[in-house]
């Protein structure tokens, strides 16, 4: 039952996606942006839980809600640690509203032919049980483009999908997401080749297998028109890799249909020494942005 709530809310509600799902090496970076120095805190398990109470106090925010925010991708440890006495997905669904997604990837192999493909998953099956077990709707997990090599974007796009349909056999709906890095020279021609090859695997599915796609905002307006409106697609969302706020909005709201998925871009200006009323004036002010760029 709440799955096919989850899916409707997905697909017909306007909204964005949070990003909640930093892990290992960008961890620091995402707290030392919130003001928690490395000096804070020492080893990972003190690490994840500064990072767990950043995103507590997002997630508990008046200003967070499905009113706005279609849905959260937490990191597994986020997954495993609770909020006001639930665990984290469950808090987010039942109190929230917002849908929740987790990250499943296990990061990027070293760079070949243009590109970064993911790390072996060996304990994927468990992890989607237990994933399911928590009302997690959907995954996420991200491969890198560096170049404009056709024979690269063809390896990465097929290990999405490879990895995406066992996903989907397990009950989920899988984000794929192969990053363009918007430092990738002849980006333009790297987003063809990868639209190209998306396409093809996309009218290999069934009818019944839904994916959604997490993309690098492209260089030519609305260039992912056919992706978006394709019957196997549930949403494709836009991370913002790399630009501020006000440049990723700026970009999104000129690519119609498509809705943001924003990490850095969404807790930009948030930070552990605002009071309660500032935090969340200045979290409402960043959701608003980003919901009106959504909506194009």
């Amino acid at each position: 039952m709440a799955f096919e709530q989850q899916l409707t809310k997905v697909l017909s509600q306007d909204g964005f996606l949070a990003a909640l799902d930093q892990s290992g090496g960008s961890t620091p970076k995402a707290l030392r942006l919130y003001g928690v120095p490395e000096t804070a805190y020492s080893g990972d398990e003190a690490m994840y839980a500064k990072v767990h109470e950043m995103r507590t106090r997002i997630i508990t925010a008046p200003a967070f809600n499905g009113d706005r925010v279609l849905g959260a991708i937490l990191f597994e440890n986020t997954m495993d640690r609770q909020i006001r006495g639930q665990g984290s997905a469950e808090y987010l669904w039942n109190e929230k509203r917002v849908v929740p997604f987790l990250k499943v990837d296990k990061g990027l192999a070293g760079e070949a032919e243009g590109v970064q493909l993911m790390k072996d998953m060996p304990d994927l099956g468990k992890l989607l049980g237990r994933a399911r077990s928590h009302s997690v709707f959907g995954t996420k997990m991200r491969s890198v483009v560096k170049q404009a090599n056709a024979a690269g974007i063809e390896k990465i796009v097929a290990q999405q999908f490879k990895v995406g349909l066992e996903i989907v056999a397990a009950g989920l709906v899988p984000i794929l997401e192969p990053e363009v890095d918007i430092d990738c020279p002849n980006k333009a021609e790297a987003e063809r080749l990868l639209e190209h090859a998306i396409i093809s695997h996309l009218d290999g599915l069934e009818s019944d297998q839904l994916v959604m796609l997490k993309l690098t905002i492209p260089d030519v307006d609305d260039f992912y028109t056919r992706l978006i409106e394709h019957p196997n697609v549930v949403r494709v969302v836009a991370l913002s890799g790399g630009y501020s706020r006000l440049k990723s909005n700026a970009r999104l709201a000129r690519n119609h249909g498509m809705i943001a998925s924003f990490s850095r871009a969404l807790s930009e200006g948030l930070t552990a020494q605002q009071s309660d009323a500032e935090f969340n004036e200045a979290l409402d002010g960043a959701i608003q942005s980003i919901f009106e760029a959504s909506r194009t």
